[in-house]
This record gives C-alpha cells, sequence and structure tokens, in this order.
C-alpha cells in the first residue's frame, strides 16, 4: 500500500485472513453461549431446553461454516499434493509396468529351470538314501577281520557322505526372483463353513454381525429383534 506521496507503508501487504478464524468471529456468540450451556447441567425445565434447542439450532450453522472453512484452508494444499502425486505417478507407474513386463518376460523360463532343478534335487537325494543303505549294508556284512570287506564299507560311507553334500548342495541351487505362492479352490462351501463354526466360532459372530448392521433396516432376519426410538441430534 502507498501513501500520499506514493511512499510504501509498513504493513501495507495485509496476510490472508485464516478462513477458521475468520468463521470464529463471525460466529463467536454463539460459541460462548454454547460454551456457557455445555457445563454439564442438564436442562430441568421446557423453557430451558427450548433455549437449549435454540443454541443447538445456531449452533448447527457454525458447524456448516466451519466444514467449508476447513476445505478453504486446506484446498490449496490438498489439491498441490493431489497434482505431485498425479505428476510423480506418471513415473512410478511406468516404472511399475516396465517391471512387470520384465518380469514376465523372464518368469516361463524361470517356472522350466525351477521345475528341472527341482527333478535334479530328488534325484539327488535319491542317490544319496540309495548310497547310504548299500553302505549301511555293507558295513553290517562286513567280516571281522577282513580288510577288504572293511575298505569296501569305509569306501562306500565316504560315498554316500559325497552323495550327501551332492545333494545338500542342489537344495542351495534355486532360482532366484521366484516366490512360493498358494491358491484355493472351494469345493464344498457347506463342509467349510461347518469347519469354521467348529474351528473358528468368532470369525462367524462377526460375520453376522456385520451382516444385520448392513441389512437389518432393509430386510426381517430371522433370530434379530429390531427396536425403534428417537434420540437427539
Amino acid at each position: 500500500m502507498l501513501d500520499d506521496n506514493g511512499r510504501a507503508v509498513i504493513g501495507g501487504n495485509h496476510p490472508p485472513v485464516d478462513p477458521i478464524e475468520a468463521c470464529m468471529d463471525e460466529f463467536g456468540d454463539i460459541i460462548s453461549e454454547a460454551q456457557n450451556w455445555a457445563d454439564g447441567t442438564p436442562p430441568e425445565t421446557e423453557d430451558q431446553m427450548k433455549a437449549l434447542d435454540l443454541v443447538i439450532k445456531g449452533f448447527k450453522p457454525y458447524c456448516t461454516a466451519l466444514d467449508a472453512a476447513a476445505s478453504a484452508r486446506t484446498k490449496p494444499m490438498h489439491d498441490a499434493w493431489k497434482a505431485e502425486i498425479k505428476a510423480v505417478n506418471i513415473y512410478v507407474n511406468d516404472a511399475a509396468l516396465m517391471k512387470k513386463a520384465l518380469v514376465d518376460l523372464g518368469a516361463p523360463f524361470k517356472v522350466k529351470l525351477a521345475a528341472e532343478k527341482e527333478a535334479e534335487k530328488r534325484a539327488a537325494w535319491e542317490v544319496a538314501e540309495k548310497a547310504r543303505r548299500a553302505a549301511e549294508a555293507l558295513e553290517k556284512e562286513a567280516r571281522a577281520g577282513d580288510i577288504d570287506q572293511a575298505r569296501a564299507a569305509a569306501a562306500a560311507k565316504e560315498a554316500a557322505l559325497e552323495a550327501t553334500k551332492a545333494a545338500q548342495a542342489k537344495t542351495k541351487d534355486t532360482v532366484k526372483g521366484m516366490r512360493k505362492v498358494s491358491t484355493f479352490v472351494i469345493d464344498d462351501h457347506k463342509a467349510a463353513f461347518n469347519d469354521i463354526i467348529r474351528n473358528d466360532s468368532p470369525a462367524i459372530t462377526a460375520f453376522i454381525e456385520a451382516y444385520v448392521q448392513s441389512n437389518f433396516k432393509v430386510k426381517k432376519i430371522d433370530g434379530v429383534t429390531v427396536t425403534h426410538g428417537k434420540e437427539a441430534y
């Protein structure tokens, strides 16, 4: 702001009015009156109740105006946040699509390779188990004092140990970038329902309560009593 001589005046640039503060200033009287009433002392006469209703009636526009003021105060930041999210999501979403494309590209070969390695692992353990049984049989059958049989049993035992090490190495040889997944198919809904009742009745109770809460106003449900009344608002 400039004075009559064209010079800048301190305080001429007024900061924007806070919509929350402006709203509270506008409804200051009803806020004070509501504060006076809200002292924990309930009305004792009908006239007092009518007076309280007038305060409540006057307070409701303040709540509506306060919601609008809150929206006006936060909207610029919210809009800026949404704009930034939209801007960065261009890169984030594209990166996710690119990563998925790369994963999908290698998935068929990885599945095939994993199956082959699994088969090799099973075969290696079968060899190790066969070698172990053979070594135990030679050791059991070896005659005391027969060096040739003792050497054969020792060699078989060493071979079984090496076979076990080879099987263990196969176990550690996995395909990277794969994870275990589990899926399900419900073959018998009734059987599944009965199993849940036997083993997890709180889950059934929670479902029933949620279902009744969502539907008791629009349909009759056996075993549910609905009452009607009035409450202050």
